[in-house]
Formats: structure tokens, sequence, C-alpha cells
């Protein structure tokens, strides 16, 4: 008879599994991917050397499936956010307050994909690239919308929805970097919603 794994024994491979990968990502976080090591990992997440290479194969393969986690995590995050607002004003602040949650709550999060993968494996480069075009589609769906109704001025989309995304990364990392970021957030939150409606010249 074939062995099986009881129910007990699933938990905690996963509770194990899930442990590493938080530690892993405030050690990227923090760290970056070249100084970051695999006993830097297992030593945060408290668990066996042996219990990471039982999952994966080395450095590389766990950072790009973190990086790949969290970077859906935050695209359907802010998705949810847009998805249930009616107007592009309210759907940039929503938005916008979503990801500066994120940002206030799991800086982890936002400091390995702006900052932790940066110069890392060459595979991880597509995986960069996806998330960036999921970010700028996230924000090209609704100003396409204002624009066929006339409520922004005639403009490039692809464009004007690049660099919103630049701008918004810009404005969170110097709030996660900023003495008190949780009061400044809702400030920061208004001043880029007005900016982004500025930028597009919203006539509502």
């Amino acid at each position: 008879m074939p062995y099986r794994s009881t129910d007990t024994t699933r938990q905690k491979k996963d509770h194990k599994r899930t442990a590493m990968m938080q530690a892993a990502v405030r050690v990227f976080a923090e760290k970056g991917y070249h100084e970051a090591t695999v006993r830097d990992v297992v030593s945060a997440a408290d668990v066996a050397i042996g219990t990471f290479y039982f999952y994966f194969p080395d450095k590389e393969t766990l950072f790009i499936h973190l990086y790949e986690e969290t970077a859906d995590f935050l695209v359907r995050t802010l998705q949810q956010a847009i998805a249930n607002r009616a107007t592009l004003v309210q759907q940039l602040q929503a938005g916008i307050q979503a990801y500066v949650n994120i940002a206030l709550f799991e800086p982890a999060v936002v400091q390995l994909l702006l900052i932790g993968g940066v110069g890392a494996a060459r595979s991880l480069q597509q995986k960069r690239a996806d998330f960036r075009e999921a970010l700028v589609a996230l924000w090209q769906a609704p100003l396409q919308i204002a624009l066929e109704k006339g409520q922004i001025a005639p403009q490039n989309i692809r464009r004007t929805a690049e660099a919103l995304v630049g701008a918004f990364d810009e404005v969170v990392l110097n709030l996660l970097g900023a003495p008190a970021p949780e009061v400044e957030a809702a400030i920061a939150v208004k001043e880029m919603a007005q900016f982004a409606l500025r930028a597009v010249a919203y006539k509502g």
C-alpha cells in the first residue's frame, strides 16, 4: 500500500513552507537578492536548512517563486479595490489607498517588488516585466473608459498609465522611508489622487 501523508503531516509541512516564505520576503527586502543567503532565510524562519532544500533547489528558484506570489497579491488587491468603484476619481482613490495600505502593513512586500529584485537573476527579468505590465494595464483600463466618455483630455493612455505607475511607486517608497509613514499616509493618498487627476486633465 503506498504511503500517504496524514492531514497533520501536511499541515506541518504547509506551516513550515509558509513560515519560510514569509521570512524570505523580509530577508530579500532588507538585504536584496545578492546579499541574502539561504542560511539567512532558514535562520529567520527558524527551520532547518534541509527544510529549505526540501521545497526549493536554490535561492534563485525561491526568489522567483516569491516574486511571482507577491506581485500577484499586490496586483489582485489593487484590481479588487478599483473594480468596486464607479468613477475614475473613486478608482484612483481606492487603488492608491490599497497600495498605501499594503506598504504600511506589509512593507517588505513593496520593498521586495520595487527594490529587492533589482539586478537579481536573469530569469527574473521577464517576471519583473510582467509585473510592471500588469500595473500599467490596471490603470490603463479605467483611463481608457474615462477617455471614451470625454472625462479626460485626449492623450496616449498607455504612456499616461506608465507615468502614473512610476509616480505612485516613487511616492510609496519615499513614504516607507518617512519617520512616521502612517501619519503621512492619508495626505499622501489624497495628493497622489489629485496629482493623477491633474495629469490626465480630468474634466469631471
